[in-house]
């Protein structure tokens, strides 16, 4: 991981504070990383949590100038060796899978040179992540070569209830993308 360029999604779900570790694991292998939220996402976890982790600002509003000699989206996209989304919640996994690109992270991953890979983290309610729209969008985003998954866990969910939809484990998510990085 050293010296690579880990773009990290974080969407609206309450998995988000699990990618606070996950961060801070890429950092501790070398890895220099950004993170783009949604609005939701900062409903569960604040942008400055991520912003002292990675010592790089958080990009959240797609019409906020971050850096005046740069377009936002573009040079996200281009910086990045690896985009991971965790957690990916069936919002943004349909909207990735139909191309709707309407908030800067959705637009990013719109911008991702066709070489970048994005590794996707889904985690839901079990029937959010059993839902056959949601399935479809899976596979749809599988078969375009460049989208891939971290399998969902069982167990005991947020809302208490119990099954499928529970986020992968960090050491996964991180085997996955070093998997993933070895190709390159």
């Amino acid at each position: 991981m050293k010296n690579r360029k880990i773009l990290i999604g974080v969407t609206g779900g309450i998995a988000a504070y699990k990618t606070c570790s996950l961060v801070n694991m890429f950092l501790k292998e070398g890895a220099d990383v950004k993170v783009i939220m949604t609005e939701g996402a900062t409903k569960f976890v604040t942008p400055l949590t991520f912003q002292a982790l990675t010592n790089h600002p958080v990009y959240i509003d797609m019409w906020q100038t971050y850096n005046k000699e740069e377009v936002e989206h573009i040079s996200l996209a281009k910086w990045a060796d690896i985009m991971i989304i965790s957690p990916a919640t069936a919002s943004v996994i349909g909207k990735v899978a139909c191309g709707i690109a309407d908030n800067l992270l959705t637009t990013v991953i719109m911008a991702l040179p066709k070489e970048t890979d994005v590794l996707i983290v889904p985690a839901m309610n079990t029937n959010m992540w059993e839902n056959p729209i949601t399935q479809r969008n899976i596979e749809t985003l599988v078969g375009y070569k460049k989208y891939k998954f971290v399998e969902t866990r069982k167990g005991i969910l947020a809302c208490r209830d119990e099954g499928a939809g529970k986020i992968a484990d960090n050491d996964d998510i991180l085997e996955e993308a070093r998997k993933i990085l070895a190709k390159k």
